[in-house]
């Protein structure tokens, strides 16, 4: 959207921000632009090397996670976002709303290219509670859930609402929301059984080896009907993790399902 984006180590991403009206003007809109042209051009050729029976998932981050960036100007703070979601302030609604339509116009692209599911990320979901949860998690969610269902009526969605405990109820229930992603400390079995679940797994076990890999792997999938269940982390794979105990991981859930 024109923001300028770098990445620092140990950080994360490190952007440009958005405060003010005059601020949001100034962003442009994604559909067309060289950037997404290219992540379409990726799918589409990652989707030509794949069989038929692997299945491409495509992403984008979910307006709170992403307005949170913009105010903040990175990920590791995200107090001013909050203060301007407590305080309705007007260019903040806004962000969200236009947030909103460039995710439904985001993915929709990646569909077209070949992604065969698309995942609705918001990292930061459980910092908010109440009305703001409402507000600026759910609907921004269900909203993007209905635009991108508008023109691809087929595609299967994944919803993200890390951090959001029992909530993971409302965010199951989204219309056209066809499975949840869920974080490390939600129980699999505390959901119902026509959910259909990704995650679980905590990015932590993978630094403590093989051996814990495969026990806690073998704990997840006992929990869960398979047939339900996208084995995943429960969030994003942590620095320092050796690449060696993330195959331990992919094995042990072969394992588990021969």
């Amino acid at each position: 959207m024109g923001l300028p984006v770098t990445f620092a180590e140990g950080e994360g991403p490190v952007l440009g921000t958005v405060r003010s009206r005059e601020d949001l003007d100034r962003l442009r809109q994604v559909a067309g632009t060289y950037e997404v042209n290219q992540v379409c051009r990726t799918v589409s050729l990652t989707r030509a090397q794949l069989a038929p029976n692997q299945a491409l998932i495509g992403f984008c981050g979910a307006p709170w996670t992403v307005a949170s960036y913009m105010v903040g100007g990175g990920s590791s703070d995200r107090v001013m976002a909050k203060v301007a979601a407590y305080q309705r302030q007007p260019w903040f609604c806004a962000l969200i709303d236009r947030l909103v339509k460039e995710s439904v116009d985001y993915l929709s692209a990646q569909g077209d290219a070949g992604a065969q599911a698309v995942q609705i990320f918001d990292s930061w979901a459980g910092d908010l509670v109440g009305t703001e949860l409402e507000e600026f998690v759910m609907k921004p969610v269900a909203d993007i859930v209905a635009g991108v269902k508008e023109r691809h009526p087929a595609l299967p969605i994944i919803v993200f609402a890390r951090g959001v405990g029992m909530a993971q109820y409302k965010a199951a229930a989204i219309p056209g929301a066809n499975a949840i992603g869920v974080e490390t400390e939600f129980g699999l079995a505390d959901l119902p059984k026509d959910v259909v679940v990704q995650g679980n797994l905590d990015p932590v076990a993978l630094l403590a080896g093989s051996e814990v890999v495969a026990r806690e792997v073998g704990r997840i999938c006992s929990s869960i009907d398979r047939q339900r269940h996208i084995f995943n982390l429960g969030h994003g794979i942590r620095l320092g993790t050796d690449p060696s105990v993330v195959g331990a991981v992919v094995e042990a859930v072969r394992r588990h399902d021969e």
